[in-house]
């Protein structure tokens, strides 16, 4: 058996692509000399892309990245940045850690290494997210039992009123009969965060995209281009088709009101772009267990509405919040809940301009119980 000292090991850039996280190396000018493969799905480019850039063409030149740098090199050690936002003309990225390390052979030459830690936030935020709508599916519960059963006998003696009573009392029976109505749809929505078992089978989710579109298209969303992005080789998804053609047609409807509300931008084009990618990554720990959860399939509805307000982004998904005259705020909660009742994950990403909405999706395996 040959010792180690024997066995031929493989050079250094083939280790580099062998690591799951994003390596960049920088020369004294900031131009980029290597990635490895894990850095072309973060930056979204080519290898022979990257390679024809420096670090200004992806971020500011006052991008707290060049001071890491600096500290690198004059005190030659690593040197760690946590939650930076890395946002440019070619890439918008947040709560990034980043690594500076020298390299050991020529002190010009700097390794970065980026740690993308949304994923791991937005599961841990679904946890809350989940917990919110098990509250509203409880409250509809006691509501549905408690409530609907009055408001039907409410509803039937304002109708019994309205034909035995004067003109100005058949208003005030009519009001009652009309709220009534109004109180029992609110019960009706919030029904809909009822505890029911998916059934669960494989889904092809661009044919769920396609059915969506076709729909936007012919009411609510006639007036916006449609660009559609797909991978063709994805496998299904292993879930349930109706409750994700209701997610995805609530998530487009929303992009276009955003981009029908924008009436600062009224001269630009509304766009809504509809993506899908394998993202082969790694596996996210479930906060509090040990479950880890593999969701490679991605799903992104990115609309050219105004951007949703710094406010609310931190509430977006908990019941009754809307920005909306006529809305419910019970669109991206019940959204949240049947991605999490998925096993799934559901992010958003917002500035002026561009909004992106991304699910990750598990997909059929095998044994659709093996994790």
């Amino acid at each position: 058996m040959a010792s180690l000292g024997e066995q031929a090991l493989p050079d250094g850039a083939v280790m580099m692509d062998s690591l799951p996280v994003p390596v960049v190396m920088l020369d004294a000018e900031h131009r980029i000399r290597f990635v490895n493969a894990a850095a072309e799905p973060f930056f979204g480019m080519s290898k022979p892309q990257l390679g024809h850039l420096t670090l200004q063409d992806l971020v500011p030149s006052d991008h707290p990245l060049f001071l890491l740098l600096d500290q690198v090199r004059s005190n030659g050690i690593t040197i760690v940045e946590h939650d930076l936002i890395l946002d440019g003309p070619r890439l918008h990225r947040a709560a990034i850690t980043v690594q500076g390390t020298p390299v050991l052979d020529d002190e010009r030459f700097v390794l970065l290494t980026f740690h993308d830690a949304s994923a791991a936030r937005a599961l841990d935020r679904q946890l809350t997210f989940r917990n919110a709508a098990r509250s509203v599916s409880g409250m509809a519960a006691i509501l549905a039992h408690e409530v609907k059963n009055p408001l039907s006998g409410i509803r039937g003696a304002a109708q019994l009123l309205e034909s035995t009573v004067g003109e100005t009392d058949r208003e005030l029976a009519v009001l009652i009969r009309d709220e009534a109505d109004r109180i029992k749809a609110l019960v009706e929505r919030m029904e809909v965060f009822g505890e029911k078992p998916i059934e669960r089978r494989p889904v092809n989710i661009h044919r769920v995209l396609e059915h969506v579109r076709l729909l936007a298209q012919q009411g609510f969303a006639a007036h916006i281009r449609f660009v559609e992005q797909y991978d063709p080789s994805l496998p299904p998804v292993w879930g349930d088709r109706d409750q994700l053609v209701q997610v995805l047609l609530n998530l487009v409807k929303n992009a276009a009101e955003a981009i029908s509300g924008d009436r600062s931008e009224s001269d630009r084009p509304g766009e809504i772009t509809l993506c899908t990618a394998y993202q082969s990554s790694v596996r996210l720990a479930v906060p509090g267990s040990d479950q880890r959860v593999h969701l490679p399939l991605m799903v992104r509805v990115r609309d050219t509405g105004p951007g949703i307000p710094d406010q609310i982004r931190p509430h977006l998904f908990e019941p009754f919040l809307t920005t909306k005259v006529s809305g419910s705020g019970l669109g991206l909660a019940l959204a949240a809940k049947i991605v999490g009742d998925h096993g799934g994950l559901i992010e958003i990403d917002s500035k002026p301009g561009r909004t992106d909405v991304v699910l990750h999706l598990p997909v059929l395996v095998d044994d659709p119980n093996d994790p």
